[in-house]
């Protein structure tokens, strides 16, 4: 797949694609049935099938200060798309300027003139422009008069209702990795650099790696069982973890604590991949560190015996 960065000076072999437009944040069954009607247009037009995406995340440019909420990291997202047959990914810088905008601009500087696109395909509730002010209608009626083709995607359901970013933090916050996953069709995992910590963990016998979670969603604080994706290897490596304040140490702020089952090696600065797999219970103050490692292990056990299930984890909050 290739990335484009920006939608200036994009080189010939990165034109006339037909794009899916928008966040993709999670790149979740909603996203993927945007991306399906896109590929089915590139199909058609015979042209190559592309995204396009803003970066940073508009709401993360209009509300600076709002709390944490990234559902997908650059790597994940990336692997996610191409698998889904993506070739090629424009990266929108979503600037001040970007932000300015009326809809005609967006269409003629960035769309036609910039990408060169052939068509483009987003949800039915898209907006954009100035002041959010462009409706697919405008969209379809700028886009026609530059000889673009539009498609629109009804909003995808999952049960009752749509499948939405804002659902699945919400199963994330609950600590439901089982609804998060079947909303995203895959699980959810955060990627991080393991940073240096107090090194307790290794006094009582469980060594862990010490993430912090970023713009990541924050989850329900408890532990998890979690597959771990390690730089330069195929094979994951099932896990237990924490994330939270740690209580029982006084810890102050937010803290993914990972403990690797089977696994020797230094891992300070890299950069790993965890992949929540099940909620298996609070966190919860103990007394003392011996009640806290004898906890530890039998939640270790608890990881390994949902990890090793033939159909796979399957809980959800206890």
């Amino acid at each position: 797949m290739q990335v484009f960065q920006g939608f200036q000076s994009i080189p010939d072999d990165g034109r006339g694609s037909v794009v899916a437009l928008g966040n993709f944040d999670g790149v979740h069954h909603g996203h993927r049935h945007v991306i399906a009607l896109a590929s089915g247009l590139a199909e058609t037009l015979d042209a190559p099938l592309g995204v396009a995406l803003f970066d940073p995340h508009p709401r993360r440019f209009f509300a600076p200060d709002a709390p944490a909420f990234r559902l997908m990291g650059e790597h994940r997202r990336n692997r996610t798309l191409e698998s889904l047959g993506v070739e090629r990914l424009h990266i929108l810088p979503f600037t001040a300027d970007m932000a300015a905008m009326t809809p005609e601009q967006f269409v003629a500087d960035v769309l036609d003139e910039g990408l060169g696109i052939k068509g483009v395909v987003t949800g039915s509730d898209f907006r954009f422009g100035a002041g959010r002010a462009g409706t697919i209608g405008e969209l379809e009626r700028l886009c026609a008069a530059r000889g673009i083709k539009t498609a629109f995607a009804d909003l995808h359901g999952n049960g009752a209702d749509k499948v939405s970013s804002t659902r699945i933090r919400k199963a994330i916050l609950d600590g439901d990795m089982k609804a998060a996953a079947e909303l995203m069709g895959t699980p959810w995992a955060i990627e991080g650099i393991v940073q240096k910590g107090d090194q307790r963990g290794r006094t009582i016998g469980f060594p862990t790696a010490n993430i912090d979670l970023g713009d990541f969603v924050r989850p329900a604080y408890g532990v998890y069982a979690v597959r771990v994706g390690l730089p330069g290897q195929d094979a994951a490596v099932d896990a237990v973890a924490n994330f939270g304040k740690r209580p029982t140490v006084d810890g102050l702020s937010e803290l993914l604590e990972v403990h690797l089952f089977d696994f020797a090696g230094d891992l300070y600065g890299q950069a790993l991949e965890v992949e929540f797999q099940a909620f298996i219970r609070p966190e919860r103050k103990f007394d003392g560190l011996d009640a806290l490692k004898a906890q530890i292990a039998e939640d270790a056990a608890q990881a390994r015996r949902l990890l090793a299930a033939p159909s796979g984890p399957s809980t959800g909050p206890a």
